[in-house]
């Protein structure tokens, strides 16, 4: 049985570097070539994606792949913008790791997609824990994404964050490796933490 954990509510994380910009002012800089690589706008932070260490690739890999299986690929998005306005449309851009969309790819080719056509966000987190466990949760439950998950590289773990408010996520649950977990858009298809994790050593 997972274990429930107490939601890290009310506690924002910084990220080790940070600039405040919001969404206009970062098209501005990209269009005139200052902005360059993969990067996401949290709290007004802009926050370099780049340089995933190889456990994190490899759990992106495997959790692609286990999602694209139960979904289909025209529903998963890898590493691409999602719309959170409801929460804050000017100092948020995030660009989650996964996430799975009612609508195929198509439905999508004029606008992100937003907490109205998320099924499930995934963060794969090896030195984000943290960040990601408070500040990008509260930023995805205040915006009403109702399933946000984490999973957990270093410590082996899958952490389920449902029923979003305004302070946070209500119900915080934590697979251990060997347990299994599924969304509440496909309960019938559980996965073990495990095959979502690279082997240890």
């Amino acid at each position: 049985m997972p274990q429930i954990v107490e939601p890290l509510k009310g506690i924002r994380e910084s990220s080790p570097s940070r600039i405040w910009w919001t969404r206009g002012q970062c098209e501005a800089i990209r269009a005139a070539g200052v902005l360059t690589g993969r990067y996401e706008l949290i709290d007004g932070e802009i926050i370099s994606k780049m340089g995933q260490k190889p456990p994190h690739s490899a759990a992106l890999t495997l959790l692609q792949e286990w999602l694209v299986t139960v979904f289909g690929g025209r529903h998963v998005r890898v590493q691409l913008p999602i719309e959170v306005a409801a929460a804050d449309p000017i100092y948020n851009e995030p660009e989650p790791d996964a996430a799975v969309t009612k609508g195929p790819a198509s439905a999508y080719a004029e606008r992100h997609p937003g907490p109205e056509d998320l099924l499930l966000v995934v963060e794969v987190s090896d030195t984000s824990l943290r960040f990601d466990r408070t500040t990008k949760a509260t930023l995805y439950a205040r915006a009403g994404i109702r399933e946000y998950w984490v999973l957990d590289v270093v410590g082996r773990q899958l952490f389920v964050h449902r029923q979003p408010g305004g302070d946070g996520y209500a119900e915080v649950s934590a697979y251990r490796a060997e347990e299994r977990a599924a969304t509440l858009a496909c309960p019938e298809a559980a996965v073990l933490v495990a095959e979502l994790l690279p082997p240890v050593p």
